[in-house]
């Protein structure tokens, strides 16, 4: 036993059967909090490995509480923390992408860094997210999206959440949320903030058995697709695509970052619905972007130049938004 007491040193890399352990014990309060957080820490100084990483999941994948999703179910979800604070653009993409017939498992949280988190838009937009996370397996089923509100299938992160706030920095447990999808979805659209991360993240889901994935960074560290600039690919699984974007190889106009800042649940929120409606301009164009990769990943559209067409017209024919109404009303 060294100084982490039940914790291995973590200024190593760790094997599998070591990380496996690790993680397991954190995640069933085996370690003290303080052992907790300085192993914490000390991984992410160092540098967490993609086995490291696909090793986490596996344990939150195996005490988190499941749904049944529809065959051919997408995750659209990013991992946080950019610092942009962007309008909710997986969250619109969720909608869009599940209006084009694609059955949508949306996993997801209330704001952490951001003033707006996925569940805190949707609840301003009318949701009733209680009533959601109980009929979340039915809606998937019935009206092809559900919302996954993290805390209701991941009872092992309770004890967590207070030891990260009291770290206050970005650990392996920011990069869990898409490796964890309650529906075990086998296609994802991953957003990434941080560059560096996006290969051995995309290793990660390699080992852990994903069907088609790309994980995406833009290159000034967005967790999604830019329209400010070029965003790195990486292609999971099955799907082959190129490893370098910009918004003009494509034919959507480049716009600044500051073009699509987000604010408060309900400046987000009335944000959206506009967009739903048919307002054109760069929150448009960057759900349209980024619902092309989805709809790529979800073996739908052959190309995202098909992909950017289909979410256009489901914008402006207002299925999106009808849906989301249908949502609503359903919850």
């Amino acid at each position: 036993m060294n100084q982490y007491g039940p914790l291995p040193d973590p200024h190593e890399p760790l094997g599998r059967e070591e990380a496996a352990r690790a993680f397991a014990d954190i995640l069933d309060a085996k370690a003290s909090e303080d052992e907790i957080a300085i192993f914490l820490v000390a991984l992410s100084e160092r540098g967490e490995t993609s086995l490291e990483i696909a090793e986490a999941a596996k344990g939150l994948r195996q005490r988190l509480i499941p749904i049944e999703a529809p065959a051919g179910a997408i995750d659209v979800c990013g991992t946080g923390g950019d610092g942009h604070h962007t309008l909710n653009v997986s969250t619109a993409v969720s909608l869009v992408v599940a209006a084009c017939g694609v059955p949508v498992a949306k996993h997801g949280n209330r704001a952490a860094s951001s003033k707006a988190g996925a569940a805190d838009t949707l609840e301003e937009l009318g949701l009733d997210m209680e009533r959601a996370g109980r009929l979340a397996e039915a809606s998937l089923r019935d009206i092809g999206i559900a919302f996954l509100f993290a805390a209701n299938h991941h009872p092992a992160m309770k004890r967590i959440t207070p030891i990260r706030k009291r770290i206050g920095r970005r650990t392996i447990f920011n990069l869990m949320g898409p490796l964890a999808n309650p529906a075990h979805v086998g296609r994802q659209l991953i957003g990434i903030a941080r560059p560096d991360y996006a290969e051995p993240y995309a290793d990660a889901l390699e080992q852990l058995g994903t069907e088609a994935a790309l994980v995406v960074s833009g290159e000034e560290g967005l967790d999604e697709i830019s329209c400010a600039g070029a965003t790195r690919l990486v292609p999971v699984g099955r799907l082959r695509m190129e490893h370098r974007i910009t918004p003009e190889m494509v034919g959507i106009p480049s716009h600044p970052i500051s073009a699509i800042r987000g604010g408060e649940a309900a400046h987000n929120a009335a944000a959206l619905r506009r967009l739903l409606q048919g307002e054109h301009g760069p929150y448009r164009d960057a759900v349209l972007i980024n619902a092309a990769a989805a709809l790529q990943v979800a073996g739908h559209s052959p190309s995202w130049e098909a992909g950017i067409e289909e979410a256009g017209e489901v914008l402006d024919n207002g299925l999106a938004n009808t849906l989301l109404d249908c949502w609503i009303a359903y919850s």
